[in-house]
């Protein structure tokens, strides 16, 4: 077992959970600006900025809380001050935390948001994670495994810590949910990820035929995979090549696009678990995103005020 094992968060040795999902929680600065900047030197005053949780992973797990489902969320934190303000925002919010702790930097953003809801992400600072996995190929958190054992899906979100528990989650057979992002269909770092898990979300900001892909997906053994579309709303293709089309929730003012995938992957991931097939579940995934829409935070869940 390494040296950086895992520390306890809030409830973090809880087991039997539906889900469990592996991957980022980050601090972000997020600024507002009427258009991304060029790519040339000039000076852009901004229309507002806030500090708040962020990470992929950290949205998921909000908008599950959120609805109810039982969860927890694994991530990887590091030594320094920003690691105490993700831990106390995610708890605080009700997220029960498995924390591997790591020395150094935790994740930070540096988020640019225009009106029309683009965004231009520079990473500030990232864990880092010891690669390849513990040297006898087990877990690099033993204690993960009891959690593993309980749960009904297990979402694995892009980061290297999570790429190391591919072969130890596919071992359990708990079915695997991931999110691509901005998958092209070629990239490396995401190819892991796609062929290990049954259910694919991805954008399809780096897509001019998102059907294609969908396709190719579920031909490499996805049970479905789906793409959200922004405001078009999201497009999904299930284990028969069936295509289902799902439109935007109405939202009457949309303060923020981050953390609306997560919000939606959320939204299918617990309709699906309670039954629904996959045109309700999208619809439930569309639903929820709106929740994510209406706050400048991740979820509403964080305007809780604290203690």
């Amino acid at each position: 077992m390494r040296s950086d094992s895992p520390t306890s968060g809030r409830t973090s040795d809880v087991v039997g959970c539906d889900v469990v999902v592996c991957g980022p929680a980050s601090w972000n600065h997020i600024v507002r600006v009427a258009e991304l900047p060029e790519p040339r030197p000039h000076m852009v005053v901004a229309d507002g900025d806030v500090e708040t949780l962020g990470g992929t992973s950290a949205g998921k797990a909000l908008h599950l809380v959120d609805l109810g489902r039982s969860v927890t969320l694994h991530t990887v934190l590091g030594s320094d001050d920003h690691a105490e303000r993700i831990r106390t925002a995610l708890t605080a919010a009700g997220v029960p935390l498995r924390v591997r702790r790591v020395p150094g930097a935790s994740e930070r953003h540096l988020n640019l948001m225009d009106s029309h809801g683009g965004r231009l992400s520079i990473y500030l600072d990232l864990p880092k994670v010891p690669g390849g996995g513990p040297p006898d190929g087990g877990c690099p958190d033993p204690g993960l495994r009891a959690q593993l054992a309980g749960a009904r899906a297990v979402v694995l979100d892009l980061s290297e810590h999570s790429r190391d528990l591919i072969d130890v989650v596919r071992a359990t057979n708990v079915p695997i949910w991931t999110d691509l992002h901005d998958y092209d269909g070629s990239a490396a770092f995401q190819r892991p990820f796609a062929a290990a898990a049954s259910y694919v979300f991805m954008n399809a900001d780096k897509l001019d035929d998102p059907l294609a892909l969908l396709h190719a997906l579920v031909a490499d053994g996805a049970r479905i995979a789906v793409c959200t579309l922004g405001a078009q709303g999201a497009v999904a293709v299930d284990d028969r090549h069936d295509v289902h089309r799902v439109p935007a929730a109405p939202v009457a003012t949309v303060v923020d696009t981050n953390g609306a995938g997560d919000a939606f992957m959320a939204g299918f991931l617990h309709a699906h678990l309670a039954g629904s097939p996959a045109p309700r579940a999208l619809r439930a995934g569309a639903e929820q995103a709106v929740r994510a829409l209406t706050t400048v935070h991740l979820s509403p869940l964080l305007e809780r005020p604290t203690s």
